[in-house]
């Protein structure tokens, strides 16, 4: 008799556990799903949040393009390039390489490439002398003019402005309303291509 009431009560000990397990399975299901719906709403807002940031960089760097478009001509000028036309967002794909050129200025015999940044870097000086080297493969049209570079910016880090002078470009700083060639007079930009 006492074995099986032993056993009885064992066996109600044994059902309550397993209700409990049961409850404490559904609970953490409940919370493993309001996890996972929390980690998709993280991913949509980040997904807005890189959405905002690459419509603010983009706005942010059509503007500065248009700073320094619009000064670019009389600047050049100044130093003995008498560009005469520009044009801006200059891209496509040559022999499967995709190129894109912030602003390009010509003239009939000369180019100046520049590139445009809020902040400029040293790696970003880097990257874009590499494409200027290949500027006369992405632009046929251009294969017999002197091709010079620039770098434009707001902002400088790491010294890569004078990195960029080093390298032969002309640096020009916007500033304000405006932008001007940093480079001292008398500075002579290497030719690229």
């Amino acid at each position: 008799m006492e074995t099986t009431l032993n056993f009885e009560k064992i066996w109600q000990l044994f059902q309550e556990t397993d209700r409990r397990f049961k409850e404490t399975d559904l609970k953490f299901q409940e919370t493993d799903r309001q996890f996972k719906e929390t980690g998709l709403k993280f991913q949509e807002t980040d997904k807005k949040m890189k959405a905002l940031q690459e419509l603010f960089e983009g706005q942010w760097g059509k503007l500065m393009e248009s700073l320094v478009e619009g000064d670019l001509i009389h600047l050049l000028d100044k130093r003995g390039i008498r560009v005469s036309d520009t044009s801006t967002r200059r891209k496509g794909t040559r022999n499967g390489e995709s190129y894109e050129f912030d602003i390009i200025a010509h003239n009939g015999e000369e180019i100046v490439i520049v590139e445009v940044k809020t902040t400029l870097r040293s790696k970003s000086v880097k990257q874009f002398i590499e494409r200027l080297q290949r500027a006369r493969h992405y632009f046929p049209e251009f294969r017999t003019y002197r091709i010079f570079g620039a770098v434009a910016y707001l902002r400088v880090e790491q010294a890569s402005d004078q990195y960029a002078q080093n390298q032969g470009l002309f640096v020009i700083q916007a500033t304000g309303g405006s932008a001007a060639i940093v480079n001292p007079m008398g500075f002579q930009p290497h030719t690229f291509g």
